[in-house]
């Protein structure tokens, strides 16, 4: 069974940041992609971060120089270092990967504010 567990949001100022995690099991992690996604209140859900299995890394325009998106293939886990967060950097963020199956954590809620 395929299960994603996302920890470390939470509430924090503008300029802060976080780390978020993502402990993956049920696959053989490193040979998978990783995405981070977020969701926004009545938004759609945006990707944000992706990790490929050779380290590359892509980012959404908005958190580009400020996220970054890492991997511990020993620990099957990737992670999602949130620096300088803004208001509208709050949102549900979900690890996401997928082969014939598309599969995604439960989520973890990050709010800024002051």
């Amino acid at each position: 069974q395929v299960q994603l567990v996302e920890s470390g949001g939470g509430l924090v100022q503008p300029g802060g940041s976080l780390r978020l995690s993502c402990k993956v099991s049920g696959i053989a992690f490193r040979d998978y992609a990783m995405n981070w996604y977020r969701q926004a209140p009545g938004q759609e859900r945006e990707l944000v971060a992706r990790i490929n299995r050779l380290f590359s890394t892509t980012y959404a325009d908005s958190v580009n120089g400020r996220f970054i998106v890492s991997r511990d293939n020993g620990i099957d886990t990737v992670f999602l270092e949130m620096n300088s967060l803004k208001p509208e950097d709050t949102a549900v963020y979900y690890c996401n990967t997928q082969d014939f199956q598309i599969y995604w954590g439960q989520g973890t809620q990050v709010t800024v504010s002051s």
